[in-house]
């Protein structure tokens, strides 16, 4: 008797055994008596081995009738082949056709990329896609072990919000009950309040940027976690950025290496990623931008160009703090040395991926937090629960962001950020 149900990425504990396998053809191909189909069922694929010896005339006779991405459930002997994709293949002992799908869009020939973003819904079933996105899962997943393993308690912010917390130009409105809403932008603000409560904390959820940019980088909803952490200055925050970034790396490499090897990434380029990271000031860094004779003007903020030519000069991500406060947001706290400097850090990931995390030490002292929000023209009243966390119990505190989709994009080594999330949503993109 067979046993049902198993997955294909735990078949080699069933060497030699019948097993029952539900799935889609993936493909297959005939040489005369034999003929031969490839099961996935989302955790793997493998290959089956149809005899016309070992199965009834009526199952042999289905090769036809089966087509690409027909779902299937077959039944066959488990046996070990170094040969097969995994080790193992299935001698298959019956066959049996749950539904035929006619005509899938998606064939093993090359599609333009705009062709599959139609069909995204479609296109994740692919073997690279599938790989992405499970690279996608253990990324998330090592950020939650990592936090969860540090003390932090994860807190969830809302989604809809009174006020920007990243600059008014980004924002999506919305009605809420004949006021004025917004798609949040960042978590941050509510993270400042938790922190207060529990010390340590972390949010992780989707955020929305209205930003008209086409560039290889953004997306207009993305994934972000943002750990804060009261009574923690700069260099805390910039020790935090460093572990976190190691500890995802290896255990992308130790728990997905097959699946990096699937999309060809140099392995070398992420075995580099160790601590300590390179930290320069930002003027060390534009330096970097004069020699390179760019069009760069000192004070401003960097552009996805300048960032690949500052990354370029490391293996590692290099994390560039203190940029001028005028491009920073209203939060951040400026330098008591030189005010004209935010205590600000942004890490920027090698190979060209941009920066991938953004944070800081957080303006603690309630007169000048609310200085910076009269000086940018920000509604007051808005943040009046905000500046209650300066008024009862202010302290030192500070943290960042990191975007899922930049980090997946740079370990995978992919060249848009589009195949770094399900169901992409760019500027002229919200289908499907």
């Amino acid at each position: 008797m067979a046993i049902d149900r198993v997955f294909v990425e735990d078949v080699g504990k069933f060497d030699g055994q019948v097993i029952t396998l539900k799935g889609w053809l993936y493909n297959k191909r005939s040489s005369g008596k034999i003929w031969f189909l490839l099961l996935r069922d989302g955790t793997g694929v493998i290959q089956g081995v149809v005899s016309g010896n070992d199965v009834s005339p009526e199952v042999f006779d289905l090769y036809e009738r089966l087509t690409q991405e027909s779902s299937i459930i077959i039944t066959g002997q488990v046996h070990g082949d170094k040969r097969a994709p995994g080790g193992y293949e299935l001698w298959v002992k019956d066959v049996r056709i749950i539904q035929t799908a006619d005509d899938f869009p998606i064939t093993p020939k090359e599609h333009g990329t705009a062709f599959l973003m139609e069909r995204r819904h479609l296109w994740i079933r692919s073997r690279r896609q599938n790989a992405i996105l499970k690279i996608r899962h253990e990324i998330i997943k090592a950020i939650r072990d990592y936090f969860d393993s540090k003390k932090f308690t994860l807190v969830d912010a809302p989604i809809f919000t009174p006020a920007a917390c990243e600059g008014t130009t980004t924002l999506f409105e919305t009605d809420y009950f004949g006021e004025k809403a917004y798609l949040t932008q960042s978590g941050q603000l509510y993270m400042e309040a938790a922190a207060m409560a529990f010390g340590k904390v972390y949010c992780f959820g989707p955020t929305f940027r209205a930003e008209k940019s086409k560039t290889r980088r953004h997306l207009t909803e993305f994934w972000m976690v943002e750990p804060e952490v009261a009574y923690a200055d700069l260099n805390d925050i910039m020790g935090l950025a460093e572990e976190l970034i190691e500890f995802i790396v290896t255990r992308v490499l130790e728990n997905r290496l097959e699946l990096l090897k699937i999309l060809e990434r140099d392995l070398s380029k992420l075995e580099t990623i160790k601590r300590p990271f390179p930290r320069i000031h930002y003027d060390e860094a534009a330096a970097i931008l004069k020699g390179a004779d760019t069009e760069f003007v000192y004070g401003s903020d960097f552009g996805g160009a300048d960032e690949t030519l500052i990354s370029n000069n490391f293996d590692r991500p290099v994390m560039v703090y203190q940029y001028p406060a005028d491009v920073k947001a209203f939060y951040m706290k400026n330098n008591p040395d030189d005010p004209s400097k935010a205590l600000c850090v942004d890490v920027l990931a090698p190979e060209g991926y941009g920066e991938i995390i953004g944070g800081g030490q957080r303006e603690d002292d309630l007169d000048t937090l609310k200085a910076k929000i009269q000086k940018q023209n920000l509604p007051e009243e808005a943040f009046d629960w905000y500046l209650d966390l300066r008024k009862y119990g202010s302290v030192p505190h500070g943290g960042f962001g990191l975007g899922i989709e930049r980090t997946v994009g740079w370990i995978c080594g992919l060249e848009h950020v589009r195949e770094t999330i399900p169901f992409p949503r760019l500027m002229h993109r919200i289908y499907p």
